[in-house]
């Protein structure tokens, strides 16, 4: 992963760039982390939850560069779509916390999507896509988003893929990320896609049944962070991937995720009890860590049975 970053009075600006590191090794077990890190080693959270953010306040100290109080409330990120030519802009309010800045699994999501509709023969998410188009008479497919942040997956999903794409965060998020939606919504409506946000709690049925459960692909990235988090992200999954039954038994849940801490092994193995968890891409460490991002899919463990029987 490469960052170069542009300060200014109002906005940083940064264009990044995820690689691939290894080819994806579909059925490759979660728990067994990679490049060669063992479940018993700790990682800094200090350096890898916001390792960008960690970056930007070395130069700011480093350079002497003082960037006012407007600036620090809002930033400006460039992100270049190369498979459509065009750029998101992505608007950042770091005061106002996390979910309000942009994290690394994202910018993997983002590479992997540029890269399907660039390359969709050679994409990690090829099968996903195809399988998924199967008999679908050509509408568009059916987005949700999980934890949506900032909203740069959803409306690069919306744009590269022509899809009808609803982003989702804890209600304080969504002013925000229909900001963002809006402020882009020349890329995606120019590639016939759609982007709407609404508020989704996880663990909370209400929510689920408020946004429907008629989606073909669920994306996220980054959402396995906090551990009190684990059982109401995975009580969502199993409402949205029809374990009860209902909505659209193809659905399949894709997630990128950056590992931080050893804990974060308890929500895979919670996971596997529940879906058939794969993975389909890891990234490079970026320079200065061990480990990069991973992207897995869920699916039903019943629909991968019927898959292969078929």
């Amino acid at each position: 992963m490469q960052l170069s970053t542009t300060f200014s009075a109002f906005q940083i600006t940064s264009t990044r760039k995820a690689s691939t590191c290894a080819a994806p090794v579909v059925g490759t077990s979660p728990f067994k982390m990679v490049n060669g890190e063992s479940d018993e080693e700790e990682t800094d959270p200090m350096t890898v939850l916001l390792p960008d953010e960690a970056e930007v306040e070395i130069r700011l100290t480093t350079s002497g560069v003082v960037v006012d109080e407007d600036a620090q409330k809002q930033r400006l990120q460039e992100n270049h779509i190369r498979s459509i030519d065009t750029t998101v802009v992505i608007r950042q309010l770091p005061s106002q916390g996390l979910s309000f800045q942009l994290w690394p699994a994202a910018t993997t999501l983002v590479t992997l999507l540029d890269q399907l509709r660039s390359h969709p023969t050679n994409s990690p998410l090829s099968p996903i896509l195809s399988a998924l188009s199967n008999g679908q008479d050509h509408r568009p497919l059916r987005i949700l988003e999980l934890g949506s942040g900032t909203g740069l997956v959803g409306i690069v999903a919306a744009a590269t893929l022509s899809a009808n794409v609803t982003v989702t965060d804890l209600p304080h998020v969504i002013p925000n990320l229909q900001f963002n939606a809006d402020m882009n919504s020349h890329v995606w409506g120019r590639h016939g896609g759609t982007v709407v946000a609404a508020p989704l709690r996880w663990g909370e049925a209400q929510d689920v049944e408020l946004i429907g459960r008629e989606f073909d692909l669920i994306l996220a990235s980054d959402v396995v962070y906090h551990d009190h988090l684990y059982e109401p992200l995975l009580r969502t999954l199993r409402m949205l991937l029809s374990l009860d039954g209902a909505g659209n038994k193809k659905m399949v849940f894709v997630m990128a995720h950056l590992r931080r801490w050893k804990k974060d092994s308890a929500f895979f193995r919670k996971a596997k009890k529940l879906f058939q968890v794969e993975t389909l891409n890891v990234d490079c460490p970026p320079p200065g860590s061990r480990i990069g991002v991973v992207t897995y899919s869920f699916r039903r463990k019943s629909q991968i049975l019927n898959n292969n029987a078929s």
